[in-house]
């Protein structure tokens, strides 16, 4: 007899919500600046160790992915978090129960803060879908 064994995609070493930096890059934002605005940001690059351009690239990432976009995506995300925290709580508890126990107070938070670590991710996912199903259905139409 013979037994298949499936191997797990290895977890990425990054933190969550970072990805791999892409191969290429092909595109170029330019802005102006006053002198003193570009020593401010030089000054800023500096004292975090890394070169302008590297600086400005990833300041400019982490505001575009980490702002909500407007308060629909705001208050979707919270809906979202609220939702993933009610039906993991409701299946930690039924579990705990089952076998005897009660939910710490540890699993509580480490619920919690699961649905804040994704939630806007998660927002922005549903947003993305909802808008390509009403763009595909458009395009259904004479």
């Amino acid at each position: 007899m013979s037994s298949s064994r499936v191997q797990a995609n290895p977890q990425s070493s990054l933190p969550f919500g970072e990805e791999a930096k892409p191969s290429f890059r092909t595109k170029t934002a330019a802005t102006r600046l006053t002198p003193d605005e570009l020593a401010e940001i030089v000054a800023a690059a500096e004292g975090a160790g890394q070169a302008l351009s590297e600086w400005l690239r990833g300041t400019a990432l982490c505001a575009a992915r980490l702002r909500p976009a407007d308060p629909a995506e705001l208050m979707l995300d919270e809906i979202w978090a609220v939702r993933y925290a009610l039906l993991n709580l409701f299946h930690a508890a039924s579990q705990a129960a089952s076998e005897g126990g009660q939910l710490s107070p540890d699993s509580v938070l480490n619920i919690r803060d699961q649905a804040d670590a994704r939630k806007l991710q998660q927002a922005r996912k549903l947003l993305d879908d909802f808008f390509a199903r009403e763009d595909k259905e458009r395009a259904r139409m004479p």
